[in-house]
C-alpha cells in the first residue's frame, strides 16, 4: 500500500482552531482502509475543558464512529507532538501509527518530557513518525503566540 499523508487536513484543523482563538493544533484519525473518520482542532476554551485537545476529540469521535474504545490499525496525524495525556490516550486506543509535525520541548510526551511510550507501564506503543509538516505547524504556533504577547 502506498503511503498517503493526511497532515494537510490536520494543518487545516489547526488553522481553524487558531482562528477560533484556540492554540492551533489539529488532529486527523484515518481508518485502516485509508478513510478519514475524524478531524478535530483544539477546543479547550470553547468547551471550558482542559482535556479538549485535538487528539482527544479526534480519538473520541473515531471511537464513536467505530463503536469501540479501541482503534487497532488506525492512524493519527497531529500537528504538534502529543502531550503526556494525549500520548496515554493514544496508547489506550491502540492506534497503530502516530504521525506528528512540530516537536514540543515544553509539553511534549512522546520524544520530549516523560516519553510515555517508553515507559514500562505503557500497554501499547504505536509506530511514531515525527517532523511531518513540522515547519508549517511551528509557523502556526509561533504566529499564534506572538500575536498574544
Amino acid at each position: 500500500m502506498e503511503f498517503r499523508s493526511f497532515m494537510q487536513q490536520a494543518l487545516e484543523a489547526a488553522r481553524a482552531a487558531g482562528t477560533r482563538g484556540e492554540v492551533p493544533v489539529g488532529a486527523v484519525v484515518v481508518s485502516p482502509e485509508g478513510r478519514v473518520v475524524a478531524v478535530e482542532g483544539n477546543r479547550t476554551r470553547a468547551q471550558s475543558d482542559p482535556t479538549a485537545h485535538a487528539e482527544i476529540l479526534a480519538l473520541r469521535a473515531a471511537c464513536r464512529a467505530a463503536g469501540s474504545e479501541r482503534l487497532p490499525g488506525y492512524d493519527l496525524y497531529v500537528t504538534l507532538e502529543p502531550c503526556p495525556m494525549c500520548a496515554a490516550a493514544i496508547s489506550q486506543t491502540r492506534i497503530a501509527r502516530l504521525y506528528y509535525g512540530a516537536a514540543d520541548p515544553k509539553s511534549g510526551g512522546v520524544a520530549q518530557g516523560p516519553r510515555v511510550f517508553a515507559h514500562p507501564q505503557c500497554h501499547h506503543v504505536p509506530e511514531v513518525y515525527d517532523g511531518i509538516g513540522a515547519r508549517e505547524a511551528e509557523g502556526l504556533l509561533k504566529t499564534f503566540f506572538a500575536a498574544r504577547r
